[in-house]
């Protein structure tokens, strides 16, 4: 089935008229009645009753219309997006984030990309550092933004963006709250909250232990939300990291004598050829000033 035959056959549908349809079409009537013989064949049987004055589609022709005006549709719009994208009115960018990276980080510099384009179109996926590996390796997103990457390919390019420091969350209630840093045996007595979908939740608990604390009692939790929710309900503590979005109604706090922090970084594909929005949010984000917003 050829594209023009399609197209013949929904002009003869409008109008009724073999004449006028290829009049409508540029072509001449025994090149559109040959198409249209030719789809009929595919197909299997009449699409047209060829009547005077009028031609009329059958049941066949009634059944496949909107099938093929939604095939031709579908095809007309693809090249209208193609040339849109060749022309560089329309942008794309499938960018893969780890769980502990909240989008925030990015919003300012993803407006500044927006208007460079006429329309801009994002996708944004979500796994743990392995999955965002696969993401980039497997070419389902241009860029990843992560902590760490589980992924030992040579393929992957790394560009350190900031370093930031894990800090004490706690809830307005509790007795620790209001305090802008605290030591290490403050924490002994506390029930701790794990992040489990942070790269570095391990480290952090390793360390902890080391100082003696009890993390073996404490909650796992598998997202951010909940954890802010299980704060606020004096449910816990928790070390999050520096960027990490916090309620105003919870109180941060350093650790004395805790030395956790973590890298953030960009990555992508070595000899992967970039689209125009990849390498422009690629050169934004590596030039960007990080070091207000990583404290």
């Amino acid at each position: 089935m050829e594209m023009h035959q399609v197209r013949y056959f929904l002009a003869v549908a409008q109008l009724l008229n073999f004449t006028r349809a290829a009049e409508e079409c540029n072509v001449t009537q025994p090149s559109l009645t040959r198409a249209i013989k030719q789809l009929e064949a595919e197909l299997g049987g009449d699409l047209f009753r060829r009547e005077r004055p009028a031609a009329q589609l059958t049941e066949l022709g009634q059944r496949m219309h909107p099938l093929l005006k939604q095939c031709y549709d579908a095809a007309v719009g693809a090249r209208s997006l193609a040339s849109s994208f060749k022309s560089g009115e329309i942008g794309a960018l499938r960018i893969a984030l780890t769980h502990s990276i909240d989008l925030s980080l990015l919003i300012p510099h993803l407006n500044q990309i927006r208007r460079q384009f006429n329309r801009l179109e994002f996708r944004f996926l979500r796994g743990t550092s392995r999955e965002v590996g696969e993401f980039l390796k497997k070419g389902e997103a241009e860029l990843g933004i992560a902590a760490e990457i589980d992924e030992a390919w040579e393929r992957l390019d790394v560009w350190p963006l900031f370093t930031e420091t894990f800090e004490l969350v706690v809830g307005d209630g509790h007795r620790l709250a209001g305090r802008s840093s605290v030591e290490l045996e403050d924490l002994r007595s506390e029930q701790l909250l794990s992040r489990t979908f942070c790269e570095h939740s391990g480290r952090i608990s390793a360390s902890l232990r080391e100082h003696g604390i009890d993390i073996e009692h404490g909650h796992e939790v598998s997202n951010e939300r909940d954890l802010m929710e299980l704060v606020d309900a004096d449910m816990g503590i928790a070390m999050v990291p520096h960027t990490s979005p916090v309620p105003e109604r919870l109180t941060r706090a350093a650790v004395t004598g805790l030395d956790a922090r973590r890298t953030v970084s960009l990555y992508g594909v070595a000899g992967r050829q970039r689209t125009a929005v990849g390498n422009a949010v690629m050169r934004m984000l590596r030039g960007a000033d990080w070091r207000e917003l990583a404290g």
